[in-house]
């Protein structure tokens, strides 16, 4: 067999090869691949919505990068075929923000779970949603902490048995699009993993606001929660969102709060208008010091 003969076979393997990819694949680590979630946990899903949003938004993936924190979710980064970033539990949103001071063309964003960002993370949830800080943070809420035991976490509904609250949970949950809200995010949305376009859409208007945008996905955890909740399995608990869950676009967000196997709001609830973290550094600065300020990142003509 020829040399010319060879190249040319080898060119034709390639090219089915490529025919049978996944249209997902050229995003994901593939040699990471099977991912260690559970069967009919609503995070693969969140990933396929988000991972078609970047095949929909114009941005050059080169300068997109992703930040996680730790658990279940936490593991996200180190699936995606970007520059990724898992950091240490409830820490994914300073470093985030620290990425985006330092190179501001960067699209950052933050994908992990409800107990990274709103307990341990909670505190800098909330002030980098005051700053205005332009990242979009994709909060996948299971209501426990599934990797390590099923534990009571800080969106858990109240009555929900945990590994933790075994007669049910008593503390007040957080409402997330609610504290998203007063604490400054311009853009603000939720979602169950039933709501596949409307997710990818929302991930998209998210991704090119300017801004602390936050959009919140609702998912099955069908080893822990829903197993000790006798709610059945994944399958169960897609039914139950098709059923309870009611689209209900800007609502007030007070009204927002999730009670155990209830109705749930979903829809985008914030998208205004206010000043990012630089810009507003920026504007203040040039008000002050004139023309002797520098711009962020810019060089004056006598250095």
């Amino acid at each position: 067999m020829s040399a010319k003969t060879t190249t040319a076979k080898k060119a034709s393997a390639k090219k089915a090869a490529a025919e049978k990819a996944h249209p997902m694949e050229g995003l994901l680590r593939m040699d990471r691949i099977p991912h260690i979630w559970c069967p009919t946990c609503g995070i693969g899903t969140t990933v396929s919505c988000f991972i078609s949003a970047l095949q929909q938004i114009e941005t050059p993936l080169e300068k997109v990068c992703v930040v996680s924190g730790i658990g279940c979710t936490g593991r996200v980064a180190g699936y995606i075929k970007l520059d990724s970033f898992h950091t240490t539990h409830g820490r994914a949103v300073p470093f985030a923000t620290g990425l985006k001071l330092a190179n501001p063309e960067l699209k950052v964003v933050v994908f992990s779970g409800d107990g990274d960002l709103i307990a341990i993370g909670g505190n800098h949830f909330i002030h980098a949603a005051r700053r205005n800080v332009d990242i979009t943070v994709i909060c996948v809420n299971n209501f426990n902490y599934a990797m390590t035991g099923g534990q009571v976490a800080p969106t858990t509904p109240l009555t929900a048995k945990t590994s933790t609250s075994p007669y049910g949970c008593y503390e007040q949950p957080f409402n997330i699009p609610y504290l998203a809200e007063c604490c400054g995010a311009v853009y603000v949305a939720r979602w169950t993993a039933l709501h596949i376009r409307r997710q990818t859409k929302s991930m998209i208007e998210a991704l090119n606001k300017p801004g602390f945008s936050v959009v919140e996905v609702i998912t099955p955890c069908s080893t822990l929660y829903a197993r000790r909740n006798k709610l059945g399995d994944g399958l169960n608990l897609m039914k139950f969102y098709h059923e309870s869950a009611e689209i209900r676009h800007g609502a007030d967000t007070r009204d927002l709060d999730i009670t155990f196997q209830e109705k749930i709001i979903c829809g985008k609830f914030v998208d205004r208008e206010r000043p990012t973290c630089l810009e507003a550094l920026e504007a203040r600065h040039d008000k002050v010091l004139g023309d002797k300020y520098v711009k962020y990142g810019g060089v004056r003509e006598d250095d």
